[in-house]
C-alpha cells in the first residue's frame, strides 16, 4: 500500500511539464488572437483617452413611476446609441447604470455640445407621409406597384404586407368591426428582402429618378411659396451617404412642417426623402410588439395598437394615401429625423392597430417595436453630471498611473531579491507570466465586451501586483518550514504544496468575492477597479498552479537549489534547520510477559 502511494505521488510530481506547456500554448495563442484581431493595445477609458461622460438620470411622468423598467431603459440606450453613431461618433459607449441611470461616454474629437443635446432630449416619433424619394446616390429608390402589389422575384425575396389587425382576447375571434387590410411593402432599414431599384414592377410608377421633378410639396398639402422653392433647394442638395449631412437633415423643422430626410433601405443603401407635415404623433402608439406570426407564415412582425385619438389620426392619413401613386401611397416613420420604415397601404386601416410584415428576423422586428415604443415613453431624462477630459491630462493620468505602478513593481522585486535570492528567479518569471496574461486579454476584452481600461482599472492591476507576490511569498515560506524541519528540497516543495494551496485558495476567494460585490453594487469607473482586481485575482490562480509550483519542482532537481546553495534563498543552515530527519529502530517487544 505504501509502495503504491509513493508511485502515484512520483507519478504527479514527475511531470511539472505538462503544466509549464499548458500555460505557455495559452500565452501563444491569445497573443496570436490579439494580433489577429487587429487589437494589440487596451482599450482606454473616457479618463485616460480624453472625452466626455454624461450621465442622465430617467425620470417618469406623474403617475407612471413603474415606466421606470429594464425594458423602457434598454429601449432608450438603443436610441441614445443611434443619436451618437448620428453624430459621426466611433467607439461611444451608452450603456445603463443601476436601474435609473444611463452613462453616454463620448471619445474625444466630438462636439460635447452638441452630443449633449442629441442624448438629453426625449426621442420625437412621427409617422409623415412621403412626398418623393430617391437614392442618395441618385436613380430610382425602390418602390412597390400603383396597386399596392410588388412583384414576387425569381431571388426568393418576398413582398411585404403590412395589413391591420383586429385586437383578440383570450383566443376570441375578431370583433365584427373588423379592420380591413392593406398589401404594403416595407423599404425601412429594419426590413431585409424589400424590392431594389432594378426590381421595380415594370409599369409601375416608380419613385423619382434624376430626369424627373419631384413632386411640389403643395401640390400634396405640404408648404407653399417659398418655403416650397427652400424645401425643394434641401432637398436637391440632401446627400445622404454622409454622417455629417444625415445629422443635421431636417433640423429646425416642426412637426407641422414638411420637410428632407434620410434612411436606409433593406439594401443598405441611403435614400433621401420630401416628407409631408406630420400625421400620427409617436405619442399616439399605445402598444408596439415584435411577434412571430405562425398562423399566415409571414414570420417575424411588427404589431402596433393606437390609442383613440391617434387610430382616427392613422385611419385618416391610411385613407389619403391609400387613393395615391407611388411613392406617395406610403408613410414614413420616421425617429429624430431619420426615416426608419416606410411601408405603403392601399386602403384606409381603420381599426386601431395594424401590422408591419416582412422578412423580418426576431432582431430587426425587435428593433422597430422599440422604437415605435418609445415614442409614447413616458418618461425624460435629466441630466445629472457632465465630466469632460482632455486628451492631455488623461495622457498625465496614465503615465502617473504606469509610474506608480512600476514603482511598486521594483519595490516588490527588490525584497524578492533581498528576502529570497535564488527563488526571486521564480518569481519574478511569474510576475512576467501573469503580466502577460493580464495586458493580452484586456486587449482582447476591448472588442469583445467593450472594456475599456480607466485610472480605477489600473490602480486594481497595481493592487493585484501584491496579491500575486503575497501568494508566491506563502508558497515559498511553506517550503522554508518543511526544510526548517530538517527534509531536503524535493520532499519538502510537495509536502509544502497542499497547505500553501489552501492558503492561497482562501486568499484569492476572499479578494474574488471582495471585487464580485464590489462590481456588483458599484456604478461607473469604480466597476473598473473591481473588474481589474476580479480578472488579476483569478490570474493569480492560474499562475500559482500552473506556473509557479511546476517550475519550482524543476528547480527543486538542480544542483543549485537542491543542495541549498546559500544565495539560493535555501540554505539550511542560515534558516536555521534542524539536523536531518532519521528513522529510529525502537526495541523489540518481549515475547512473553515474564522475560520483560
Amino acid at each position: 500500500m505504501a509502495a503504491l502511494k509513493k508511485g502515484r505521488n512520483a507519478s504527479a510530481t514527475s511531470k511539472p511539464w505538462r503544466s509549464l506547456a499548458l500555460i505557455l500554448i495559452a500565452i501563444v495563442a491569445l497573443t496570436g488572437g490579439m494580433f489577429v484581431s487587429g487589437h494589440t493595445t487596451p482599450r482606454l477609458g473616457i479618463d485616460l483617452a480624453g472625452g466626455t461622460s454624461i450621465t442622465l438620470a430617467a425620470v417618469p411622468e406623474a403617475g407612471q413611476e413603474s415606466a421606470i423598467n429594464k425594458t423602457n431603459m434598454d429601449t432608450a440606450v438603443s436610441i441614445m446609441e443611434r443619436r451618437v453613431n448620428g453624430l459621426g461618433v466611433s467607439e461611444a459607449e451608452v450603456q445603463t447604470q443601476g436601474t435609473r441611470n444611463i452613462i453616454v461616454n463620448i471619445p474625444k474629437g466630438t462636439n460635447s455640445r452638441q452630443a449633449r443635446e442629441q442624448v438629453g432630449t426625449t426621442a420625437k416619433l412621427y409617422f409623415r407621409p412621403v412626398i418623393a424619394t430617391e437614392l442618395a446616390g441618385g436613380g430610382a429608390a425602390p418602390s412597390p406597384s400603383a396597386t399596392g402589389n410588388g412583384s414576387e422575384q425569381d431571388s426568393g425575396k418576398d413582398k411585404a404586407t403590412d395589413k391591420a389587425t383586429e385586437k383578440a382576447t383570450d383566443g376570441a375571434s375578431p370583433s365584427a368591426s373588423g379592420s380591413p387590410s392593406a398589401s404594403a411593402t416595407t423599404q425601412g432599414r429594419a426590413v431585409t428582402g424589400a424590392l431594389t431599384a432594378d426590381e421595380t414592377p415594370s409599369g409601375s410608377p416608380s419613385a423619382k429618378t434624376d430626369d424627373q421633378a419631384a413632386p411640389s410639396p403643395s401640390a400634396t398639402g405640404g408648404t407653399s411659396g417659398d418655403d416650397d422653392s427652400k424645401l425643394q433647394a434641401q432637398y436637391a442638395a440632401l446627400d445622404c451617404t454622409k454622417e455629417s449631412v444625415r445629422a443635421k437633415a431636417g433640423d429646425g423643422s416642426k412637426s407641422s412642417d414638411s420637410t428632407v430626410a434620410c434612411g436606409q433601405n433593406s439594401q443598405g443603401q441611403w435614400q433621401k426623402y420630401i416628407l409631408g407635415p406630420a400625421a400620427v404623433d409617436g405619442t399616439d402608439v399605445d402598444e408596439a410588439k415584435a411577434v412571430l406570426n405562425t398562423q399566415t407564415g409571414a414570420g417575424w412582425t411588427v404589431t402596433m395598437d393606437f390609442t383613440d385619438k391617434g387610430a382616427k389620426k392613422f385611419a385618416d392619413i391610411t385613407g389619403q394615401l391609400a387613393q395615391k401613386q407611388s411613392p406617395q401611397n406610403q408613410f414614413a416613420i420616421v425617429l429624430d429625423n431619420e426615416v426608419v420604415s416606410d411601408p405603403y397601404v392601399s386602403q384606409a386601416l381603420t381599426g386601431g392597430n395594424a401590422e408591419i410584415s416582412g422578412n423580418f428576423t426576431q432582431q430587426s422586428a425587435q428593433e422597430l417595436a422599440n422604437m415605435l415604443s418609445y415614442g409614447a415613453l413616458p418618461l425624460t431624462f435629466r441630466e445629472d453630471s457632465v465630466t469632460t477630459v482632455t486628451a492631455a491630462l488623461g495622457g498625465e493620468q496614465l503615465k502617473a498611473g504606469l509610474i506608480a505602478g512600476a514603482i511598486g513593481l521594483a519595490l516588490v522585486v527588490l525584497y524578492l531579491l533581498f528576502y529570497y535570492r535564488g527563488l526571486s528567479f521564480i518569481a519574478i518569471l511569474s510576475l512576467l507570466v501573469s503580466a502577460a496574461l493580464t495586458y493580452v486579454i484586456m486587449s482582447l476584452l476591448g472588442p469583445a465586451i467593450g472594456f475599456a481600461l480607466n485610472l480605477p482599472a489600473v490602480c486594481g492591476a497595481i493592487v493585484a501586483i501584491g496579491i500575486t507576490a503575497d501568494s508566491f511569498i506563502v508558497f515559498f515560506e511553506r517550503v522554508r518550514d518543511e526544510i526548517r524541519e530538517g527534509r531536503s528540497l524535493r520532499p519538502s516543495v510537495e509536502r509544502a504544496w497542499p497547505r500553501a494551496r489552501r492558503t492561497i485558495l482562501v486568499s484569492d476567494f476572499v479578494s474574488f468575492l471582495a471585487a464580485a460585490v464590489l462590481f456588483v453594487v458599484t456604478v461607473g469607473k469604480v466597476q473598473g477597479f473591481a473588474f481589474t482586481l476580479g480578472l488579476t485575482t483569478v490570474l493569480d490562480v492560474v499562475v500559482v498552479f500552473l506556473f509557479t509550483k511546476p517550475l519550482l519542482t524543476l528547480m527543486a532537481r538542480r544542483k543549485f537549489f537542491a543542495s541549498g546553495h546559500k544565495w539560493s534563498g535555501l540554505d539550511p543552515k542560515a534558516l536555521g534547520a534542524k539536523p536531518p530527519l532519521r528513522r529510529t529502530r525502537r526495541p523489540s517487544a518481549p515475547a512473553h510477559p515474564k522475560e520483560a
